[in-house]
């Protein structure tokens, strides 16, 4: 068995151990049913027998009623049992698929900032609504279909070796070449459903980045190019899947040759029995009713065991993620931070992203006092997002410290971290809820009231008033739905509410028009007052009334000081940069 089909089947049993009452139920109404079905047909060779003898009508249809009152009474008890395995079976599975997407939900949302822009959100989505179904499947085979049929393999076979031993051991002789041969195609195929699964998500993936970049295919006018190479991906899959189905047929021919030979050997040994005295015309019908539920049964136990291995295959990406250790983990004990005064500094820092030996940021030391305004400019790949990025620990140091308010950042909880920071990137995303809900996801407790004092100081009350639905707008995938400008000012009212010690404006407004960033401006002083804030900025004119400037490139700071001071440097980066966006202007 692959080490990742053990992984899913101990994830699978570790969430179904909570439901032990439910699972003892499942299990006597399942044996309750199947000894029921196993001693009907029994009735059925009396009655057949009765039938065949010789006697008063009146008295052997007298004998006939009994016999298919005890089958009837029979039928209502098994249909007793039958309604215990389906009631219980739907509280066990649903209460275990719900557990299993939560799981799956926290566990994935703990994994890095780099994980999820390493893999696409389609492909992830379609690995957990896979792996989640897999367990329905999974259970479905497992409980309804194969320990139903080694149940009635064991007592058929004790029934036909009672009858007649060798009528029995060729039962037996026979089920066991069947599953082994059907168990030895089922693993030969399965590698091809893994690789059919792999195929499938792949699908998914390409469909879902082109869905995410419609845009771009019309400005570009690429559709007959995404549509060849979208083709190219589900001819793969089809070459794949084709293989899979086709090996599948295969065993199925096998099989149904198989169940030609039992019944012939069976027949032919029951007639020779029958010459000799030792078999009855009830037994006959027995037999053909055991031989009936054997073929009933085992014919779907290839189909079954090809379902069961490729519920498994389904799961198998899902459980790699969930056997994945997460990058960024608090270290044990970790306690929650406490920021009080708001003050940052980084000791010799050295960072690079992935297994790169090319250092983005290189012995870094600086220090920002607590309420100070400190601007990080430069060049793009100078560092400056990287060092926004290290202080929320989406991304561990290789080396050096990172402290705020004398603490180690590394040595605290992400959770506490990141409650203390409020954060505006310069693309803004938002949820598919309403602004109301969007807003308030600064601080999940705010009241309306407060809500909309912040969207007034962010200037954004006034277009979400104009909406048909006002605050309960629903603003689309990713806030789709709005403009860039009206995203980043929910943003920044989502900021103002957070109210936040320390403050990380990405190019906070720079989707605004002048009008907008003028009247933002003056709300994000009022946030910025009393808070330690780094503001990333690449039009300089935003940030001429900083307490700081800090010039970054190649991860280094080559420049610091406050603006007045930083364009009177003939030589330094800042006048160039200065220059080149208002100095040739004037010129």
């Amino acid at each position: 068995m692959h080490p990742s089909t053990k992984k899913t089947l101990k994830a699978y049993w570790k969430h179904s151990a909570k439901y032990k009452w439910l699972m003892l139920a499942m299990a006597v109404s399942m044996l309750g049913s199947t000894a029921i079905d196993l001693a009907v047909p029994y009735l059925f060779k009396v009655f057949f027998d009765t039938l065949s003898q010789a006697g008063a009508a009146q008295e052997i249809a007298s004998k006939l009623i009994k016999i298919l009152l005890l089958i009837a009474g029979g039928g209502m008890i098994q249909w007793v049992f039958q309604r215990g395995i389906h009631f219980s079976t739907a509280y066990f599975q649903t209460g275990v698929m719900r557990d299993l997407y939560n799981t799956c939900f926290e566990y994935l949302q703990k994994h890095s900032h780099r994980f999820f822009t390493d893999n696409f959100s389609g492909s992830l989505v379609k690995k957990v609504g896979r792996f989640v179904r897999s367990f329905e499947g999974f259970a479905d085979r497992l409980y309804f279909d194969l320990i139903p049929l080694f149940l009635k393999i064991v007592f058929i076979f004790v029934i036909l070796l009672w009858i007649k031993p060798i009528i029995g051991v060729i039962m037996l002789v026979w089920s066991v070449v069947f599953i082994i041969s059907t168990l030895l195609f089922t693993r030969f195929k399965w590698k091809y459903d893994i690789a059919q699964a792999e195929m499938d998500t792949k699908v998914t993936g390409a469909l879902a980045d082109t869905i995410t970049n419609n845009s771009n295919l019309k400005f570009f006018s690429t559709l007959p190019y995404e549509v060849k190479r979208f083709g190219k991906v589900t001819s793969k899959w089809a070459g794949k899947t084709v293989l899979s189905w086709n090996i599948g047929q295969i065993a199925d021919a096998f099989q149904g040759l198989m169940m030609i030979t039992l019944e012939f050997l069976i027949f032919y040994f029951a007639v020779r029995a029958w010459q000799v005295g030792e078999v009855t015309i009830g037994d006959f019908v027995w037999i053909q009713v055991y031989i009936f539920e054997i073929f009933r049964n085992i014919w779907r136990f290839g189909r079954n065991i090809r379902d069961l291995y490729r519920n498994l295959a389904d799961a198998e990406e899902m459980t790699q993620v969930l056997e994945q250790e997460h990058e960024i983990r608090d270290v044990l004990k970790a306690k929650d931070i406490r920021i009080i005064r708001g003050r940052i500094e980084f000791k010799k820092v050295c960072f690079s992203y992935g297994s790169s030996d090319t250092e983005v940021v290189h012995g870094l030391s600086f220090k920002i006092k607590p309420g100070e305004k400190v601007a990080l400019v430069g060049p793009s790949g100078g560092g400056k997002s990287t060092i926004t990025k290290l202080i929320l620990r989406l991304f561990d140091i290789q080396k050096g410290k990172i402290m705020i308010d004398g603490q180690d950042i590394a040595r605290v909880t992400q959770d506490s971290l990141r409650s203390q920071i409020s954060f505006v990137p310069q693309d803004p995303i938002l949820f598919h809820r309403s602004l109301m809900d969007n807003i308030r996801y600064g601080r999940l407790k705010a009241t309306d009231e407060e809500v909309i004092a912040a969207a007034r100081l962010a200037n954004c009350h006034e277009f979400i008033m104009n909406l048909p639905e006002k605050y309960n707008t629903y603003v689309g995938e990713r806030g789709i739905k709005l403009s860039g400008g009206e995203r980043q000012r929910v943003a920044i009212a989502r900021a103002i509410l957070a109210n936040a010690p320390i403050l990380i404006l990405d190019e906070a407004t720079s989707s605004l028009d002048s009008a907008s960033e003028a009247q933002i401006q003056e709300a994000l002083e009022n946030l910025m007052k009393n808070k330690t804030t780094l503001v990333i900025a690449h039009r300089l004119s935003t940030i001429t009334k900083m307490d700081r400037i800090l010039v970054l490139q190649n991860g280094q700071i080559i420049e610091d000081g406050v603006h007045a001071d930083l364009i009177h440097y003939k030589s330094g980066l800042y006048r160039k940069l200065w220059e080149l966006q208002v100095g040739g202007y004037v010129d």
